[in-house]
């Protein structure tokens, strides 16, 4: 049957290269993790165990706790974190074994694998969408999908692709999914299809991308399966990451595993309706505890690393 409507013919997209385009975030303002030591508890010391600094407190003892006890933490991204330059503090609570699983949006790989190949991401999106050249790097789409497509072939999730990807790029010590991939550590990948820079080229294979990140949605299924007692913490992702956990977490318990007792943890600006709802009051409406942060995610999160480093100990 003839095609009925006409498609855009990306095949005659004007493209750009990556230094072309360069990058807003740039890898040397990324922070490093340093010993907390004493000063964090002094710090702590000016903070009252009351309303936001009682929630703050109970939230890194809750991840901690599940960490020594063996109970997993599940760290779900937005693109934010990495933008923000705090990938370096995550992946270090993933060598010293405290998160135990990540995952992330299509957005949080791309700026990822960004940092990892070239220590720069993000683009002027105001600027460039004037002329249609916003989201045309073509290295960034035809790496990634070149990624995705071996992926598919080879039956691996999107976020294991990716992580392979950039195993030996020159910033991989930046990249999430580089140490999820060097560690062995579920990494799973997200995404809705047009929702993400690198489907605008003609190299995107929407079968490779669905294929491997409803593997992926079944990789966090089991991941939460698994998870009884354990943490989830949420950073960032108002819509895509909230849905995903949601029917992950039904599948989970549907499959007769007690996924219950969890402790949910939000660390956003504000407190999109998803987020509150798939992430800290549905999962927890029978057991366990939902707690909401409230802060930006450069002043936030690094305070919270601080913290699980200083109970959990070398």
């Amino acid at each position: 049957m003839p095609a009925r409507h006409p498609r855009a013919e990306v095949e005659r997209l004007k493209r750009l290269s990556i230094e072309e385009r360069g990058g807003i975030v740039r890898i040397g303002d990324f922070v490093t993790p340093e010993d907390p030591g004493s000063a964090f508890d002094r710090l702590m010391g000016l903070v009252p165990d009351i309303l936001a600094g009682h929630d703050f407190r109970t939230a890194i003892s809750a991840v901690a706790g599940a960490a020594r006890d063996g109970r997993g933490v599940l760290v779900m991204f937005g693109a934010h974190l990495i933008k923000c330059g705090l990938s370096r503090l995550l992946i270090d609570l993933m060598e010293r074994g405290v998160v135990t699983a990540v995952a992330t949006s299509g957005a949080g790989a791309i700026h990822d694998f960004e940092i990892a190949k070239w220590g720069m991401t993000s683009e002027d999106v105001a600027t460039r969408i004037v002329d249609g050249s916003f989201g045309m790097c073509e290295e960034t789409a035809d790496l990634l999908n070149a990624a995705a497509t071996a992926g598919h072939r080879e039956d691996l999730g999107l976020g294991e692709s990716v992580g392979r990807a950039v195993s030996d790029a020159p910033h991989v010590d930046a990249s999430v999914l580089g140490a999820a991939f060097r560690l062995g550590v579920p990494a799973t990948v997200h995404v809705g299809i047009g929702t993400d820079i690198i489907h605008q080229h003609a190299s995107a294979d929407g079968a490779a991308l669905g294929a491997t990140s409803l593997t992926d949605f079944r990789i966090l299924a089991e991941v939460v399966r698994r998870q009884s007692g354990g943490c989830v913490v949420n950073i960032g992702s108002a819509v895509v990451l909230p849905e995903v956990f949601l029917k992950a977490l039904s599948v989970a318990r549907n499959l007769g595993v007690d996924a219950q007792a969890l402790t949910t943890i939000s660390m956003d600006m504000n407190a999109p309706y998803r987020v509150a709802a798939n992430v800290i009051a549905r999962p927890t409406s029978e057991s366990g505890m939902g707690i909401a942060l409230r802060g930006r995610h450069e002043l936030l999160f690094p305070l919270f690393w601080a913290g699980v480093v200083r109970l959990c100990g070398p």
